[in-house]
């Protein structure tokens, strides 16, 4: 873990979101997947919980170019999760907070 503690937030957020609880067959899913059951409320309240870790990289001084390629991973994470059924399936796959959170180490690494 990085001693940055906007990452440090950020990552502990990604971890509730998207990968918290190891399943059996499933793997690790987070909260995303499981309020995602909840039509369109449950997707747009984790979308909007997922812009805290764009907001914890623009605190950090990401750059644009990787604050628009985050928020349009949480874009694309909403929209995936708005398909019933198969919607959640795909975002137990495309874990769009974790996608957030490797780049905004990279940002910080430079």
């Amino acid at each position: 873990m990085s001693a940055d503690p906007h990452l440090q937030r950020a990552e502990t957020l990604a971890t509730l979101l998207d990968d918290a609880v190891e399943l059996p067959v499933v793997g690790r899913i987070g909260i995303d997947p499981l309020l995602g059951v909840i039509p369109v409320i449950g997707d747009s309240f984790t979308a909007i919980v997922g812009l805290v870790i764009v907001f914890e990289a623009f605190r950090a001084g990401v750059p644009t170019w990787y604050l628009v390629r985050m928020l349009l991973n949480v874009g694309i994470g909403w929209a995936i999760g708005l398909i019933p059924l198969v919607g959640n399936v795909l975002d137990v796959y495309f874990r769009a907070n974790r996608r957030n959170v490797r780049l905004f180490e990279r940002a910080l690494d430079g």
